[in-house]
């Protein structure tokens, strides 16, 4: 018998309790109303991942990579897909809402559903802050072309503008900001106004209805993706036409022109804001229990919703990178608009359609994050991990209405203390722990039978395969760069040195090495477990993509992620240990 910690739901036991739509013990039903087709599913896939991703965070990622984070972009899109199969295979045989929540406690069990459950906090609604901050940008710029101007201490956030102070930046919106803000009782009045207005404005939307909420996300969908195919047509027209495509091998730090001007490392640099344009494919998993027909849509809507993303984000980081030298993009937070600019391509009415382009699509982010959020409580309530009212629907709305609240204040709240780069290290990484559970967890599942009009992973015998390729990619790691395993075992004498004058933390100096120690013994680890226990291929793939991705996370990263989980064992071990359904019912037995 497992550990009480590891107890699992089935996958009967969870799709009989969604179907029974259950209730809260106080009469109120949680049965959630079914009206999605595949079409709003793709299109809701498209509304989170194309947002903050390419409007925002795509300028830090290109100055850090060069034009050479196209290859990171196709990276992820990789380990991405191999991590949507495995959401589908879930997603048809559990169509319920919960998401990776859901998935991982009929493979893994309860500690780990929790664990999940948790970090999926920092997914949704943490990540949102980001989204709102970036909304906020975008809106004061508009209303900035339109000749309305909004006080910088009412469009900033307090600690974005102390940090910048504190790092004597020349960044004259932000010295605004801190300079002219009224002083109350010693403090600053600094606040981000417009990031808080739109998260009220998006928390009542989703809270009277998903049909609403579906009408105006495909509006949104369908503007912003036409502005984004005008934004690479004239673009790479002016590109071409201009001459500037030496700006795709601009020269580098070895000498000469390369793509990867400072080296692949200076690529996976980019990883948090790569990682976070994708984030959001998985947010159509939760909606499981509102679509008409779960098993066959949900899998084609991720899939469809990330091949399409795929393919817009590699033309648009083309588009960026040789229209501006990719050194230019340091701090820039509008890097779409940017190259629009009198001083690069100086096309005055692309910028102000790029910028409405903006507000749409971080709107339709904040809306789907948002929907994505309170389902996932409501399905830890049902299992008792959660006090009841988190499941609690709507009686006409026929939305999880407290939980929708609570979201809402979870992303509004911490508006007031946060700022861009503090969330951007706290998301990506609780993403991508997510994806490599959910592909781990496939593994954990007894194959099933096919059923005509339902999605199911094809069982390709790892056996094989996947040793082959681990030793392939240690052969290419080593050809490539002959120095690469020796770098890592060796460490740097001179960061020491800086370590021991208190210069360098021992974790900068040792990290990137010793993610890289632990991530090639996983490696040899699982492709030997392949041999032995015949997995099946493309969940392997999906767990050692995301595991590499991880290398490339910073301290930061690491450290907020790892006492986040601590908070949530804590809160855990307080009241869904006691409280959880499945413990309850053995205490009855």
């Amino acid at each position: 018998m497992p550990h009480p910690l590891f107890r699992k739901k089935s996958i009967d036991t969870i799709i009989n309790d969604a179907e029974q739509g259950m209730s809260d013990g106080e009469g109120h039903s949680t049965a959630l109303k079914r009206v999605l087709t595949v079409r709003d599913l793709t299109f809701f896939g498209i509304a989170a991942i194309l947002g903050a991703g390419s409007f925002s965070s795509l300028g830090g990622a290109i100055f850090h990579g060069g034009p050479g984070v196209v290859i990171l972009f196709i990276i992820t899109a990789i380990a991405c897909a191999f991590t949507a199969m495995c959401y589908s295979e879930f997603a048809s045989r559990i169509p319920v809402a919960g998401s990776a929540y859901t998935y991982s406690y009929a493979s893994f069990g309860e500690l780990f559903a929790w664990m999940i459950g948790w970090a999926l906090i920092m997914e949704y609604s943490i990540g949102n802050i980001y989204v709102a901050y970036s909304w906020s940008d975008y809106f004061t710029s508009l209303l900035g072309k339109m000749h309305i101007h909004v006080p910088a201490y009412l469009s900033t956030s307090y600690m974005e503008a102390k940090h910048a102070v504190e790092r004597g930046t020349s960044n004259k919106e932000l010295l605004e900001a801190w300079n002219q803000a009224p002083v109350v009782a010693g403090l600053r009045m600094i606040l981000d106004v417009p990031a808080l207005i739109i998260n009220v404005l998006i928390t009542y939307l989703v809270f009277v209805g998903v049909k609403e909420s579906r009408n105006f996300s495909n509006l949104m969908v369908v503007l912003k993706l036409a502005v984004v195919v005008l934004i690479i047509i004239v673009g790479g027209y002016l590109v071409f036409s201009h001459g500037l495509t030496a700006n795709w091998t601009p020269p580098g730090k070895a000498g000469g022109r390369s793509f990867m001007p400072n080296g692949f490392g200076a690529v996976m640099m980019a990883v948090s804001g790569v990682f976070f344009a994708y984030i959001g494919f998985d947010a159509v998993s939760v909606l499981a229990e509102e679509s008409k027909n779960p098993q066959r849509d949900l899998p084609r809507g991720m899939i469809l919703s990330l091949v399409l993303c795929t393919i817009i984000y590699i033309l648009l980081t083309l588009v960026l990178t040789g229209a501006v030298d990719y050194r230019s993009f340091d701090g820039v937070g509008d890097p779409l608009a940017f190259i629009f600019e009198p001083e690069h391509l100086n096309v005055g009415w692309m910028q102000f359609f790029v910028a409405i382009t903006a507000v749409i699509a971080m709107t339709s982010v904040l809306l789907v994050f948002q929907m994505g959020q309170p389902r996932i409580w409501m399905s830890m309530s049902r299992d008792g991990l959660l006090p009841g009212i988190f499941q609690r629907i709507h009686p006409r709305h026929k939305t999880p209405s407290f939980s929708t609240i609570v979201t809402g204040l979870v992303v509004g709240i911490p508006i007031l203390f946060t700022d861009k780069t503090f969330v951007l290290d706290f998301t990506s990484i609780a993403t991508l722990f997510a994806f490599v559970l959910v592909c781990g967890g496939v593994l954990l599942i007894p194959r099933k039978e096919k059923v005509a009009g339902r999605f199911q992973l094809p069982y390709i015998n790892g056996r094989f395969i996947f040793p082959p390729i681990v030793v392939l990619a240690i052969l290419l790691a080593w050809l490539l760069n002959p120095a690469y395993f020796s770098d890592i075992l060796h460490f740097d004498y001179t960061g020491v040195a800086e370590y021991v004058q208190g210069k360098q933390s021992f974790w900068d100096l040792a990290l990137p090495q010793l993610s890289l120690i632990l991530f090639w013994t996983f490696a040899i680890v699982l492709a030997f477990l392949s041999f032995i226990k015949k997995y099946s291929l493309i969940p392997l793939m999906g767990i050692i993509t995301c595991s590499y991705l991880l290398t490339g996370m910073s301290k930061n990263n690491w450290v907020w992620f790892i006492g986040w989980l601590g908070l949530g064992l804590v809160v855990y071990f307080a009241y869904g240990y006691r409280n959880s359904k499945l413990n309850r019912e053995k205490v009855v037995e």
